[in-house]
């Protein structure tokens, strides 16, 4: 049975950029101004919502919907 995706959030989508990006979720959390939970509560989300089981699928969803770059590795700043 496959799922189809749901739309994210413009916070989940924030996220995502900067997890795949390579930032960590003390680091999200920072640059976003909210709490280090909320950060895991916004990745858990995205992960549910996607399927995705891991941070490498993460970040294939990111290049493959054009929220990051493969050539410089960032992404435009999503804040």
């Amino acid at each position: 049975m496959l799922i189809s995706p749901r739309e994210l959030s413009k916070r989940e989508k924030e996220v995502v950029q900067l997890i795949a990006t390579g930032y960590k979720n003390k680091e999200v959390a920072g640059k976003l101004g909210v709490a280090v939970k909320t950060v895991e509560t916004h990745r858990a989300n995205v992960m549910n919502k996607l399927a995705l089981r891991n941070v490498a699928q993460l970040i294939c969803y990111a290049i493959q919907k054009g929220m990051i770059s493969i050539e410089d590795g960032e992404a435009d700043d999503p804040t």
